[in-house]
């Protein structure tokens, strides 16, 4: 089991500074997130690469369906190439809210999924080297031979850690079919309502995540050896429903534990316990 946190509030700045410092006290990762008008999260999780050596720098998450493939591509690999092969991609459709529908509309969530596989598509096609092409029904991409970028230090792409949320009754389940295909998931059961949205997720739920993800890896030649399995929960506040102890996470497949500390503040106060936090080190 490796240990993560997400910085939920933070400046560019205090961002990179709270990286050195998960560093200094034993994390394996140090998660941004991205809103539709706001920080940049590669320019931050780039400033937090040139502090630090050698904690890994991911995103939770990227909505990536409302990238332009080659932009985020781009921006990913640059970070990868700053950070010496540190970075890790975290993907899914995103949560609709007001600094999303102030800018742009929502398209629905089966247009988002749709551009989601395009993106990630193009986004692995082009950190694969040229030639590379592409048609698809939202985005197409052609050869360059010009101006190309180079690589990024992970290989073939930095990884791609996607969302799969189990939908308990369904018999097929396209958003564990999409983390199949990648390098980790972020797994999540579907069912909430306006009152209680989010995951319901459970040991015995993720133990199901888990088995189906592995039963379409092995329908694919794949193994599930390097597979990342991502639990995010709550140690210290009241986020979430998911809270140690971690090894019954572990014990139901989570290779990843991930602290998500999203009820604290957006203020001084809330930067000063995030960063006591994070001195404290993972502790499970």
């Amino acid at each position: 089991m490796r240990f993560g946190a997400v910085i939920p509030y933070a400046t560019e700045r205090e961002f990179a500074q709270l990286a050195a410092v998960a560093e200094e006290a034993g994390w394996h990762q140090v998660f941004s997130w991205e809103s539709v008008w706001g920080q940049d999260a590669w320019v931050t999780l780039g400033a937090a690469a040139m502090a630090t050596e050698r904690i890994r720098l991911g995103t939770l998450l990227t909505p990536a369906a409302r990238h332009r493939p080659w932009d985020l591509a781009s921006r990913v690999a640059s970070v990868d190439r700053l950070s010496n092969g540190r970075v890790t991609l975290g993907v899914g459709l995103g949560a609709l809210h007001g600094n999303w529908l102030a800018f742009e509309p929502d398209e629905g969530r089966a247009v988002r999924a749709r551009k989601l596989d395009e993106v990630l598509d193009i986004y692995a096609g082009l950190m694969g080297g040229q030639p590379f092409s592409y048609t698809g029904e939202h985005f197409s991409a052609a050869p360059v031979t010009e101006l190309v970028p180079p690589p990024p230090v992970q290989r073939p792409h930095p990884p791609v850690w996607c969302v799969g949320a189990l939908v308990p009754g369904r018999s097929r389940q396209r958003s564990l079919e999409r983390a199949a295909r990648w390098q980790g998931v972020f797994p999540a059961v579907a069912g909430g309502t306006l009152d209680d949205p989010g995951s319901h997720l459970t040991p015995p739920a993720l133990r199901e995540v888990v088995d189906r993800i592995a039963a379409l890896r092995s329908d694919a030649g794949l193994t599930m050896a390097g597979y990342d399995v991502v639990v995010e929960g709550d140690s210290h506040g009241g986020f979430g429903v998911v809270r140690p102890p971690v090894q019954q996470w572990a014990d139901a497949g989570a290779t990843w534990w991930v602290e998500s500390w999203w009820d604290l503040p957006d203020s001084p106060e809330g930067r000063a316990e995030t960063r006591q936090r994070l001195a404290l080190g993972p502790r499970w």
